[in-house]
Order: structure tokens, then sequence, then C-alpha cells
């Protein structure tokens, strides 16, 4: 049997969590890493944004890493192995793949997404509540969107966007109310709730809040370093009409720059 690079990787691993390995490795544990496998994944999706696929091969190495790391400390505490994991994994994916590994018949993609959420509500049967299962650890963005779509699959939905529209109206208006009260606390919690049926404005339109505000970031991230880079002063020296000034030709350059290639 050929020893495969994953086999080494393992192995690798292994070696570097044992008494004659490193000391920082054997130090490690499940809470301890848990920051390193938010960075990597973080940086594995740059690389898909940013079309690098080589620098993507790396970064799921890094991801990979994590992986390991994390089965091989549980193997060290007798809990289970990189090979449980696997199977773990296999035997879920054969599950709810009916269509491929089975004699089920499916004729559109959302057949599929519905058997998939079937077959899942049908392994996890100790989750009760629609919303159990939402990961606590993702962007509130992310989690506000997950919810929304969870809620709406089970007929929790406004019923037009007409009124969900009047809705966000709603939420800026009891925005300015706790603005006019200074109520610090009553603000956040209305701020969240524009911010929330904003998410579901998004949802409703089919786009990904997540990724709408990364590209919202990453264009206003451009055009400021364009300013910075145009300035005829320090930026601190600017006033207000000067900024909307070099905001626009910082806008024109970048769309010039974009047309041409």
């Amino acid at each position: 049997m050929k020893y495969s690079e994953l086999e080494r990787l393992i192995e690798i691993v292994a070696t570097l969590r044992s008494e004659n390995g490193c000391q920082w490795d054997r130090e490690q544990t499940h809470k301890s890493l848990r920051p390193n496998m938010l960075e990597e994944a973080y940086e594995a999706v740059d690389a898909i944004d940013e079309g690098d696929i080589s620098n993507l091969r790396e970064e799921l190495g890094d991801v990979l890493l994590q992986v390991v790391l994390h089965a091989q400390i549980a193997k060290d505490n007798g809990e289970f192995d990189i090979e449980d994991v696997a199977k773990e994994l296999a035997d879920k994916l054969i599950h709810r793949h009916p269509h491929v590994f089975g004699n089920q018949e499916v004729h559109s993609t959302k057949e599929i997404l519905d058997n998939w959420e079937r077959l899942k509500k049908e392994e996890k049967t100790y989750r009760k509540s629609v919303l159990d299962g939402v990961s606590k650890s993702q962007s509130a963005l992310m989690a506000a969107q997950k919810i929304s779509k969870k809620v709406v699959k089970v007929g929790f939905e406004w019923d037009s966007i007409e009124s969900l529209k009047k809705c966000i109206q709603s939420e800026y208006q009891e925005f300015e109310e706790a603005v006019r009260l200074q109520d610090k606390d009553l603000m956040e919690d209305e701020m969240g709730d524009i911010f929330f049926a904003t998410v579901n404005l998004a949802r409703w339109h089919k786009i990904d809040a997540e990724q709408a505000l990364l590209r919202a970031n990453k264009k206003f991230t451009k055009r400021f370093k364009k300013m910075e880079e145009i300035a005829a002063k320090p930026l601190e020296e600017y006033g207000y009409q000067e900024f909307n000034e070099l905001w626009k030709q910082a806008k024109e350059i970048l769309k010039s720059e974009e047309q041409n290639g």
C-alpha cells in the first residue's frame, strides 16, 4: 500500500505532540487552538475571493493542520482519532446522498437540498428547536442570515417585500426615538433590529449578506487607500467638503483604472 502524504502528515503531527516532540504543540488544547481554526479558515476564504489558487493550496493545508491537530489532541485524551473523524464524515456523506449511493431519484437541486435537510434532521433528533444548531462562534451577520433562513423554512416570513421594507423603516424610527431619549441600551437594541431586518432584505433578494458586506469593506478600503495615495496634504488637515472631493476623485481614478485593465 502506498504511503500517502496524508499519512505522513498525521505521523508528523503525532511526533510533534509526543514526549520527544515540540513543547508548544504538546501544550495545545482544543480551546487554545480555537483562534487558529478561525484565522486559517478566513485566510483560505481570502485566497478563494482573490482567485489565488497557489495561496489557496497553502491555506487549505493550514486548515487541514488544524483538523489533524485537534484529532491528535483528542486521541491523546483517549476520546477519538482522525480515523473516527473520517469515518463519521464518510458515513454522513453517504447517508445524505441517497441519490448517489442509494436508489432515490431526484430531479432538481432543490430536491437534493430538501433531502439533505430532512436527513440531517433525522440524524440530530436531540435538537428540539428549529434554531438549535446555529453556530454561536460565527459572525453576527452570518448568524442572523442562518437564523432567518431556518425560521422561513417553517413559514415564519413577511407576506411581501413591501411589508419587510415597512418593518425596516419602523426599526429606523424606533432607533431615532432611542437616540432622542439618549438611551444607549435601547439604541443598541434598535440598531440590532435594523441590522437583522436588513439581513432579511438581502435574503429576500437572494443576496448573501456576509458577502455583500465583505465587498463593501473591500471597496471602501480600496477607495480610502487611493485617497491616501492622491492626497496633496495629510488627511488630518482635510475638511468635510475637501474629503468629499477627494473621495470623488479616488472613485473616478479607480473606475478609470478598472476600465483600462
